[in-house]
Protein backbone atom coordinates (compact mmCIF):
# COMPACT_ATOMS: atom_id res chain seq x y z
CA UNK A 1 0.00 0.00 0.00
CA UNK A 2 2.85 2.40 0.90
CA UNK A 3 4.45 1.70 -2.48
CA UNK A 4 1.12 2.42 -4.18
CA UNK A 5 0.81 5.83 -2.48
CA UNK A 6 4.38 6.73 -3.39
CA UNK A 7 3.73 5.80 -6.99
CA UNK A 8 0.49 7.78 -6.98
CA UNK A 9 2.25 10.80 -5.50
CA UNK A 10 5.02 10.56 -8.10
CA UNK A 11 2.46 10.34 -10.91
CA UNK A 12 0.51 13.29 -9.52
CA UNK A 13 3.67 15.45 -9.35
CA UNK A 14 4.79 14.39 -12.81
CA UNK A 15 1.34 15.06 -14.22
CA UNK A 16 1.30 18.49 -12.60
CA UNK A 17 4.64 19.45 -14.12
CA UNK A 18 4.50 21.50 -17.30
CA UNK A 19 6.74 20.31 -20.09
CA UNK A 20 9.04 22.91 -21.61
CA UNK A 21 11.69 22.77 -24.29
CA UNK A 22 14.63 23.89 -22.15
CA UNK A 23 15.68 24.50 -18.58
CA UNK A 24 18.91 26.47 -18.15
CA UNK A 25 20.35 26.67 -14.65
CA UNK A 26 23.42 28.28 -13.10
CA UNK A 27 24.95 29.56 -9.88
CA UNK A 28 23.38 32.98 -10.55
CA UNK A 29 20.65 34.31 -12.79
CA UNK A 30 20.94 38.08 -13.34
CA UNK A 31 17.46 39.02 -14.53
CA UNK A 32 17.73 42.80 -15.16
CA UNK A 33 14.01 43.00 -14.41
CA UNK A 34 12.46 46.02 -12.69
CA UNK A 35 13.49 44.68 -9.28
CA UNK A 36 16.99 43.82 -10.56
CA UNK A 37 16.65 40.33 -9.09
CA UNK A 38 19.80 38.25 -8.90
CA UNK A 39 18.73 34.68 -8.21
CA UNK A 40 21.26 32.38 -6.57
CA UNK A 41 21.04 28.77 -7.80
CA UNK A 42 18.55 29.97 -10.38
CA UNK A 43 16.94 28.47 -13.46
CA UNK A 44 15.05 29.57 -16.57
CA UNK A 45 12.31 27.57 -18.30
CA UNK A 46 11.94 28.12 -22.05
CA UNK A 47 9.38 26.98 -24.61
CA UNK A 48 9.49 27.83 -28.31
CA UNK A 49 10.90 31.36 -28.54
CA UNK A 50 10.03 32.69 -25.09
CA UNK A 51 10.76 32.46 -21.38
CA UNK A 52 8.07 30.57 -19.49
CA UNK A 53 9.42 31.14 -15.99
CA UNK A 54 12.49 32.16 -14.00
CA UNK A 55 13.26 31.53 -10.34
CA UNK A 56 15.22 29.36 -7.91
CA UNK A 57 16.23 26.08 -9.49
CA UNK A 58 14.32 23.99 -6.96
CA UNK A 59 11.15 25.91 -7.76
CA UNK A 60 11.60 25.58 -11.53
CA UNK A 61 12.40 21.87 -11.25
CA UNK A 62 9.22 21.26 -9.23
CA UNK A 63 7.05 23.05 -11.76
CA UNK A 64 8.58 21.98 -15.08
CA UNK A 65 10.13 19.08 -16.89
CA UNK A 66 12.34 19.80 -19.88
CA UNK A 67 13.15 18.08 -23.17
CA UNK A 68 16.69 19.48 -22.88
CA UNK A 69 18.75 20.91 -20.03
CA UNK A 70 21.81 23.08 -19.73
CA UNK A 71 23.25 23.07 -16.21
CA UNK A 72 26.13 25.48 -15.58
CA UNK A 73 26.80 25.41 -11.81
CA UNK A 74 29.96 27.53 -12.21
CA UNK A 75 28.36 30.20 -14.37
CA UNK A 76 26.04 33.18 -14.41
CA UNK A 77 23.05 33.46 -16.75
CA UNK A 78 22.21 36.93 -18.04
CA UNK A 79 20.12 38.49 -20.78
CA UNK A 80 21.85 38.47 -24.14
CA UNK A 81 23.89 41.60 -24.78
CA UNK A 82 22.56 44.23 -27.18
CA UNK A 83 24.94 46.02 -29.54
CA UNK A 84 23.07 49.18 -30.50
CA UNK A 85 25.39 50.31 -33.30
CA UNK A 86 27.72 48.60 -35.73
CA UNK A 87 28.57 47.99 -39.38
CA UNK A 88 28.86 44.21 -39.38
CA UNK A 89 30.27 43.52 -42.84
CA UNK A 90 33.13 45.95 -42.23
CA UNK A 91 34.68 43.18 -40.15
CA UNK A 92 36.63 42.28 -43.29
CA UNK A 93 38.33 45.70 -43.07
CA UNK A 94 39.47 45.08 -39.49
CA UNK A 95 42.48 47.31 -38.81
CA UNK A 96 42.79 48.51 -42.40
CA UNK A 97 43.32 52.10 -41.23
CA UNK A 98 44.16 53.07 -37.66
CA UNK A 99 45.20 56.14 -35.72
CA UNK A 100 43.62 58.96 -37.73
CA UNK A 101 40.68 61.32 -37.48
CA UNK A 102 37.23 60.34 -38.72
CA UNK A 103 37.12 62.41 -41.90
CA UNK A 104 40.54 61.21 -43.10
CA UNK A 105 39.68 57.67 -42.09
CA UNK A 106 36.44 57.77 -44.11
CA UNK A 107 37.58 59.73 -47.16
CA UNK A 108 41.11 58.39 -47.63
CA UNK A 109 40.65 54.76 -46.64
CA UNK A 110 37.16 53.46 -45.90
CA UNK A 111 35.18 54.92 -48.79
CA UNK A 112 37.91 53.94 -51.33
CA UNK A 113 38.24 50.47 -49.79
CA UNK A 114 34.49 49.96 -50.04
CA UNK A 115 34.39 51.17 -53.64
CA UNK A 116 37.04 48.64 -54.64
CA UNK A 117 35.93 45.64 -52.61
CA UNK A 118 32.34 45.64 -51.39
CA UNK A 119 29.82 43.48 -53.20
CA UNK A 120 27.08 41.13 -52.06
CA UNK A 121 29.46 38.22 -51.40
CA UNK A 122 31.81 40.47 -49.41
CA UNK A 123 28.87 41.57 -47.25
CA UNK A 124 27.77 37.98 -46.70
CA UNK A 125 31.17 36.82 -45.46
CA UNK A 126 31.83 40.00 -43.49
CA UNK A 127 28.51 39.61 -41.73
CA UNK A 128 29.24 35.96 -40.99
CA UNK A 129 32.52 36.97 -39.39
CA UNK A 130 30.80 39.66 -37.32
CA UNK A 131 28.01 37.32 -36.21
CA UNK A 132 30.56 34.70 -35.21
CA UNK A 133 32.48 37.21 -33.11
CA UNK A 134 29.37 38.75 -31.58
CA UNK A 135 27.75 35.44 -30.67
CA UNK A 136 30.92 34.10 -29.07
CA UNK A 137 31.18 37.26 -26.97
CA UNK A 138 27.56 37.19 -25.77
CA UNK A 139 25.80 39.60 -28.14
CA UNK A 140 22.40 38.30 -29.19
CA UNK A 141 20.92 41.45 -30.81
CA UNK A 142 22.68 44.08 -32.89
CA UNK A 143 21.82 47.23 -34.81
CA UNK A 144 23.46 47.57 -38.19
CA UNK A 145 23.94 50.11 -40.96
CA UNK A 146 25.51 48.99 -44.22
CA UNK A 147 25.01 48.06 -47.88
CA UNK A 148 23.18 45.03 -49.29
CA UNK A 149 21.27 44.93 -46.03
CA UNK A 150 18.95 42.22 -47.29
CA UNK A 151 22.04 40.00 -47.41
CA UNK A 152 22.99 41.15 -43.92
CA UNK A 153 19.50 40.13 -42.79
CA UNK A 154 19.64 36.71 -44.45
CA UNK A 155 23.10 36.04 -43.00
CA UNK A 156 22.03 37.18 -39.53
CA UNK A 157 19.13 34.75 -39.64
CA UNK A 158 21.52 32.02 -40.80
CA UNK A 159 23.64 32.70 -37.72
CA UNK A 160 20.56 32.77 -35.50
CA UNK A 161 21.09 36.29 -34.17
CA UNK A 162 18.52 39.04 -33.76
CA UNK A 163 19.01 42.31 -35.62
CA UNK A 164 17.69 45.79 -36.28
CA UNK A 165 19.31 46.12 -39.67
CA UNK A 166 19.36 49.37 -41.64
CA UNK A 167 19.94 49.80 -45.37
CA UNK A 168 22.30 52.74 -45.87
CA UNK A 169 21.07 55.80 -47.72
CA UNK A 170 23.92 58.08 -48.73
CA UNK A 171 24.40 60.94 -51.19
CA UNK A 172 26.97 59.40 -53.53
CA UNK A 173 27.33 56.15 -55.49
CA UNK A 174 28.07 53.11 -53.31
CA UNK A 175 28.30 49.38 -53.74
CA UNK A 176 24.61 48.54 -53.94
CA UNK A 177 22.87 51.72 -55.14
CA UNK A 178 24.20 54.60 -57.20
CA UNK A 179 21.70 57.25 -56.10
CA UNK A 180 19.65 57.94 -52.99
CA UNK A 181 16.50 57.45 -55.06
CA UNK A 182 17.61 53.95 -56.05
CA UNK A 183 18.52 53.23 -52.44
CA UNK A 184 15.12 54.35 -51.20
CA UNK A 185 13.34 52.15 -53.76
CA UNK A 186 15.51 49.17 -52.84
CA UNK A 187 15.02 49.81 -49.16
CA UNK A 188 11.26 49.74 -49.58
CA UNK A 189 11.47 46.24 -51.07
CA UNK A 190 13.69 45.22 -48.17
CA UNK A 191 11.19 46.59 -45.64
CA UNK A 192 8.44 44.61 -47.33
CA UNK A 193 10.47 41.39 -47.41
CA UNK A 194 11.20 41.45 -43.66
CA UNK A 195 8.02 43.16 -42.46
CA UNK A 196 7.07 40.48 -39.92
CA UNK A 197 10.24 38.50 -39.37
CA UNK A 198 10.76 36.97 -35.90
CA UNK A 199 14.46 37.90 -35.79
CA UNK A 200 14.89 40.89 -38.10
CA UNK A 201 13.57 44.44 -37.78
CA UNK A 202 14.39 46.12 -41.10
CA UNK A 203 15.32 49.79 -40.87
CA UNK A 204 16.01 52.82 -43.04
CA UNK A 205 19.51 54.14 -42.39
CA UNK A 206 20.41 57.57 -43.73
CA UNK A 207 24.14 57.70 -43.02
CA UNK A 208 24.27 61.19 -41.51
CA UNK A 209 23.09 64.74 -41.93
CA UNK A 210 26.35 65.68 -43.71
CA UNK A 211 26.17 62.87 -46.31
CA UNK A 212 22.53 63.34 -47.40
CA UNK A 213 20.43 66.16 -48.79
CA UNK A 214 17.53 67.50 -46.77
CA UNK A 215 15.13 66.03 -49.33
CA UNK A 216 16.65 62.57 -48.89
CA UNK A 217 16.56 62.82 -45.11
CA UNK A 218 12.86 63.73 -45.18
CA UNK A 219 12.19 60.86 -47.59
CA UNK A 220 13.84 58.36 -45.25
CA UNK A 221 11.57 59.39 -42.42
CA UNK A 222 8.48 59.08 -44.60
CA UNK A 223 9.52 55.65 -45.82
CA UNK A 224 10.22 54.36 -42.32
CA UNK A 225 6.92 55.70 -41.03
CA UNK A 226 5.02 54.13 -43.94
CA UNK A 227 6.12 50.69 -42.76
CA UNK A 228 6.28 51.51 -39.04
CA UNK A 229 10.01 50.79 -38.93
CA UNK A 230 12.91 52.73 -37.42
CA UNK A 231 15.33 55.27 -38.82
CA UNK A 232 18.96 54.53 -37.86
CA UNK A 233 21.40 57.43 -38.25
CA UNK A 234 24.75 58.80 -37.08
CA UNK A 235 24.29 61.93 -34.98
CA UNK A 236 26.65 64.48 -33.46
CA UNK A 237 29.64 62.16 -33.60
CA UNK A 238 32.40 64.74 -34.04
CA UNK A 239 33.12 68.38 -33.36
CA UNK A 240 33.61 68.86 -37.10
CA UNK A 241 30.09 67.62 -37.80
CA UNK A 242 28.71 69.92 -35.12
CA UNK A 243 30.71 72.98 -36.23
CA UNK A 244 29.82 72.54 -39.90
CA UNK A 245 26.11 72.26 -39.10
CA UNK A 246 26.28 75.43 -37.00
CA UNK A 247 28.14 77.26 -39.76
CA UNK A 248 25.93 76.15 -42.66
CA UNK A 249 22.56 75.75 -40.96
CA UNK A 250 22.90 77.84 -37.81
CA UNK A 251 21.61 74.77 -36.00
CA UNK A 252 23.19 71.79 -34.31
CA UNK A 253 22.82 68.46 -36.16
CA UNK A 254 20.09 67.36 -33.73
CA UNK A 255 18.19 70.63 -34.08
CA UNK A 256 18.51 70.54 -37.87
CA UNK A 257 17.23 66.97 -38.10
CA UNK A 258 14.36 67.86 -35.79
CA UNK A 259 13.45 70.88 -37.90
CA UNK A 260 13.21 68.55 -40.90
CA UNK A 261 10.99 66.17 -38.93
CA UNK A 262 13.52 63.33 -39.16
CA UNK A 263 13.47 62.70 -35.40
CA UNK A 264 9.69 62.69 -35.25
CA UNK A 265 9.26 58.93 -35.02
CA UNK A 266 11.05 55.69 -34.16
CA UNK A 267 14.74 56.67 -34.31
CA UNK A 268 18.03 55.19 -33.13
CA UNK A 269 20.90 57.69 -33.28
CA UNK A 270 24.51 56.60 -32.93
CA UNK A 271 27.22 58.40 -30.96
CA UNK A 272 25.63 61.60 -29.57
CA UNK A 273 29.00 62.94 -28.42
CA UNK A 274 28.37 66.61 -29.24
CA UNK A 275 24.90 67.20 -27.83
CA UNK A 276 24.03 70.32 -25.86
CA UNK A 277 21.20 70.70 -23.35
CA UNK A 278 18.76 71.92 -26.00
CA UNK A 279 19.58 68.90 -28.17
CA UNK A 280 18.91 66.57 -25.27
CA UNK A 281 15.52 68.14 -24.68
CA UNK A 282 14.68 67.50 -28.33
CA UNK A 283 15.76 63.87 -28.14
CA UNK A 284 13.83 63.37 -24.92
CA UNK A 285 10.69 64.88 -26.43
CA UNK A 286 10.99 62.78 -29.60
CA UNK A 287 11.70 59.50 -27.82
CA UNK A 288 14.96 59.03 -29.69
CA UNK A 289 17.16 56.15 -28.58
CA UNK A 290 20.92 56.66 -28.50
CA UNK A 291 23.90 54.35 -28.99
CA UNK A 292 27.08 55.09 -27.04
CA UNK A 293 30.29 53.85 -28.69
CA UNK A 294 33.08 54.41 -26.17
CA UNK A 295 35.89 52.55 -27.98
CA UNK A 296 35.15 54.19 -31.31
CA UNK A 297 34.81 57.65 -29.80
CA UNK A 298 38.11 57.36 -27.96
CA UNK A 299 40.04 55.74 -30.80
CA UNK A 300 38.97 58.43 -33.27
CA UNK A 301 39.32 61.14 -30.59
CA UNK A 302 35.74 62.18 -31.27
CA UNK A 303 35.14 63.00 -27.61
CA UNK A 304 33.29 61.55 -24.64
CA UNK A 305 29.52 61.49 -24.79
CA UNK A 306 27.69 63.04 -21.80
CA UNK A 307 26.30 59.66 -20.81
CA UNK A 308 25.32 60.49 -17.25
CA UNK A 309 23.46 63.62 -18.28
CA UNK A 310 21.66 61.63 -20.99
CA UNK A 311 20.68 58.76 -18.69
CA UNK A 312 19.66 61.11 -15.87
CA UNK A 313 17.24 62.81 -18.28
CA UNK A 314 15.62 59.45 -18.95
CA UNK A 315 16.89 59.19 -22.53
CA UNK A 316 17.69 55.52 -23.22
CA UNK A 317 21.30 55.08 -24.32
CA UNK A 318 22.65 51.64 -25.10
CA UNK A 319 26.15 50.53 -25.97
CA UNK A 320 27.63 49.88 -29.40
CA UNK A 321 30.93 48.77 -30.83
CA UNK A 322 30.69 50.66 -34.14
CA UNK A 323 32.43 49.10 -37.12
CA UNK A 324 35.73 47.29 -36.72
CA UNK A 325 37.59 48.79 -39.68
CA UNK A 326 39.70 51.02 -37.47
CA UNK A 327 37.20 52.93 -35.38
CA UNK A 328 37.20 50.10 -32.87
CA UNK A 329 38.56 46.81 -34.28
CA UNK A 330 36.35 44.34 -32.40
CA UNK A 331 32.74 43.51 -31.56
CA UNK A 332 33.37 42.92 -27.86
CA UNK A 333 30.48 44.49 -25.95
CA UNK A 334 31.89 43.37 -22.59
CA UNK A 335 34.88 45.57 -23.31
CA UNK A 336 32.51 48.46 -24.07
CA UNK A 337 30.78 48.08 -20.68
CA UNK A 338 34.09 48.40 -18.89
CA UNK A 339 35.31 51.36 -20.94
CA UNK A 340 31.98 53.20 -20.80
CA UNK A 341 32.01 53.18 -17.01
CA UNK A 342 35.62 54.27 -16.72
CA UNK A 343 35.31 57.08 -19.27
CA UNK A 344 32.43 58.62 -17.35
CA UNK A 345 34.40 58.44 -14.12
CA UNK A 346 37.46 60.16 -15.55
CA UNK A 347 35.51 62.75 -17.56
CA UNK A 348 33.46 63.79 -14.53
CA UNK A 349 36.31 63.23 -12.06
CA UNK A 350 33.85 61.24 -9.95
CA UNK A 351 34.51 57.50 -9.42
CA UNK A 352 30.92 56.97 -8.30
CA UNK A 353 29.25 57.69 -11.65
CA UNK A 354 28.05 54.98 -14.04
CA UNK A 355 28.52 52.12 -11.58
CA UNK A 356 28.81 48.57 -12.84
CA UNK A 357 25.13 47.72 -12.53
CA UNK A 358 24.14 50.74 -14.62
CA UNK A 359 26.76 50.00 -17.25
CA UNK A 360 25.53 46.42 -17.52
CA UNK A 361 22.00 47.78 -17.87
CA UNK A 362 23.16 49.85 -20.85
CA UNK A 363 24.25 46.61 -22.52
CA UNK A 364 20.93 44.92 -21.77
CA UNK A 365 17.63 46.49 -20.71
CA UNK A 366 18.52 50.14 -21.41
CA UNK A 367 19.86 49.13 -24.82
CA UNK A 368 16.56 47.35 -25.45
CA UNK A 369 14.71 50.55 -24.54
CA UNK A 370 16.92 52.56 -26.90
CA UNK A 371 15.75 50.26 -29.71
CA UNK A 372 12.13 50.28 -28.43
CA UNK A 373 12.40 46.51 -28.04
CA UNK A 374 12.25 46.30 -24.24
CA UNK A 375 8.87 44.58 -24.42
CA UNK A 376 10.70 41.66 -26.06
CA UNK A 377 14.34 41.57 -24.93
CA UNK A 378 16.83 43.03 -22.46
CA UNK A 379 15.81 41.15 -19.33
CA UNK A 380 15.01 37.62 -18.21
CA UNK A 381 11.28 37.71 -17.50
CA UNK A 382 8.20 35.63 -18.23
CA UNK A 383 6.98 35.92 -21.83
CA UNK A 384 10.03 37.78 -23.09
CA UNK A 385 12.08 36.27 -25.89
CA UNK A 386 14.53 33.64 -24.74
CA UNK A 387 17.78 35.50 -25.46
CA UNK A 388 20.13 34.18 -22.76
CA UNK A 389 23.88 33.82 -22.30
CA UNK A 390 25.97 31.79 -19.85
CA UNK A 391 29.27 33.25 -18.62
CA UNK A 392 31.81 31.14 -16.74
CA UNK A 393 32.84 32.08 -13.22
CA UNK A 394 35.62 29.53 -12.79
CA UNK A 395 38.49 31.27 -14.60
CA UNK A 396 41.27 33.09 -12.67
CA UNK A 397 39.93 36.51 -13.70
CA UNK A 398 36.57 35.64 -12.12
CA UNK A 399 37.58 34.67 -8.59
CA UNK A 400 37.03 35.64 -5.90
CA UNK A 401 33.70 37.30 -6.66
CA UNK A 402 32.00 39.63 -4.17
CA UNK A 403 29.55 41.37 -6.51
CA UNK A 404 28.12 39.90 -9.69
CA UNK A 405 27.76 43.25 -11.50
CA UNK A 406 31.34 44.18 -10.67
CA UNK A 407 32.46 40.87 -12.14
CA UNK A 408 30.35 41.28 -15.28
CA UNK A 409 31.66 44.75 -16.07
CA UNK A 410 35.19 44.90 -14.70
CA UNK A 411 36.46 41.30 -14.50
CA UNK A 412 34.80 38.90 -16.90
CA UNK A 413 35.84 38.74 -20.55
CA UNK A 414 34.22 37.89 -23.84
CA UNK A 415 36.13 34.61 -23.81
CA UNK A 416 34.26 33.61 -20.63
CA UNK A 417 30.97 33.34 -22.55
CA UNK A 418 30.24 29.64 -22.96
CA UNK A 419 26.66 29.31 -24.21
CA UNK A 420 24.23 31.49 -26.12
CA UNK A 421 20.51 31.15 -26.83
CA UNK A 422 18.56 33.43 -29.17
CA UNK A 423 14.81 33.23 -29.59
CA UNK A 424 14.77 29.89 -27.78
CA UNK A 425 17.43 28.30 -29.99
CA UNK A 426 20.91 27.52 -28.69
CA UNK A 427 23.48 28.88 -31.15
CA UNK A 428 26.65 28.54 -29.02
CA UNK A 429 27.48 25.57 -26.82
CA UNK A 430 30.75 25.26 -24.90
CA UNK A 431 32.16 28.14 -27.00
CA UNK A 432 31.38 26.34 -30.25
CA UNK A 433 29.21 28.15 -32.79
CA UNK A 434 26.46 25.75 -33.83
CA UNK A 435 25.05 27.70 -36.77
CA UNK A 436 28.18 28.81 -38.65
CA UNK A 437 31.32 26.99 -39.79
CA UNK A 438 33.88 29.02 -37.85
CA UNK A 439 36.89 27.59 -39.67
CA UNK A 440 35.40 28.37 -43.08
CA UNK A 441 34.47 31.90 -42.02
CA UNK A 442 37.96 32.71 -40.77
CA UNK A 443 39.62 31.12 -43.80
CA UNK A 444 37.49 33.30 -46.07
CA UNK A 445 38.37 36.38 -43.99
CA UNK A 446 42.05 35.65 -44.56
CA UNK A 447 41.43 35.40 -48.30
CA UNK A 448 39.77 38.81 -48.25
CA UNK A 449 42.68 40.27 -46.30
CA UNK A 450 44.95 39.57 -49.26
CA UNK A 451 42.60 41.02 -51.87
CA UNK A 452 41.77 44.13 -49.79
CA UNK A 453 45.44 44.80 -49.07
CA UNK A 454 46.26 44.46 -52.78
CA UNK A 455 43.44 46.81 -53.79
CA UNK A 456 44.72 49.51 -51.41
CA UNK A 457 48.39 48.80 -52.14
CA UNK A 458 49.03 48.06 -48.50
CA UNK A 459 52.26 46.35 -47.56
Amino acid sequence: MRHFFRLALFCAVAFAQQQVDWIWSAHYVVTMDAQRRVIENGAIAVTDDHIVDVGPRAQIDRAYTAKQRLDRPNSVLTPGLINTHTHAAMSLFRGVADDMNLQDWLNKFIFPAEAKNVNREFVQWGTRLACLEMALSGTTTYTDMYYFEDTVAATTKEAGLRGMLGETIIGFPVADYKTPQEALAGTEKYLQAYANDPLIIPAVAPHAIYTNSDETLVATRKLADKYKKPVVIHLAETKTENDEALQKRHKTPAAALDALGVLNGWTVAAHGVWLNDADLKILKARGTGLAHNPSSNTKLASGIAPVMKILNMGIPMGLGTDGVAGSNNDHDLMEEMDLASKLQKVSTMDPRVLPAEQSFAMATIIGAKALRMDNMIGSIEKNKRADIIAIRLDEPNAVPMYNVYSALVYSLKASDVSDVMVNGKQIVRDRQMLTLNAAAVMAKANEYQKSVAKSLQLK
